[in-house]
């Protein structure tokens, strides 16, 4: 129990050791870039632009019923 005790004492002394090491600071660095002109081409791919048609217009698959109020009136009567 002592040995398992003195190790987490040690542990524990290393841990809070490290975290004071870790919050010391270096100097601020500062970095200064000269002007520099940027040369370059327009980068495309190779070949021919290809035209896509437009999709056609389709038909509706929903269809409206004729007879839809005559049908309800008749569903009604029977109640």
């Amino acid at each position: 129990m002592k040995r398992f005790i003195s190790i987490l004492m040690i542990s524990i002394f290393m841990l809070a050791t490290s975290v004071v090491f870790a919050q010391e600071y270096a100097d601020t660095t500062e970095y200064s870039f000269d002007d520099d002109v940027v040369e370059g081409d327009l980068v495309r791919p190779d070949g021919e632009m290809t035209v896509v048609r437009k999709q056609g217009k389709q038909r509706s698959l929903i269809k409206v019923r004729q007879h839809f109020v005559p049908e309800m009136l008749k569903s009604v009567e029977d109640i």
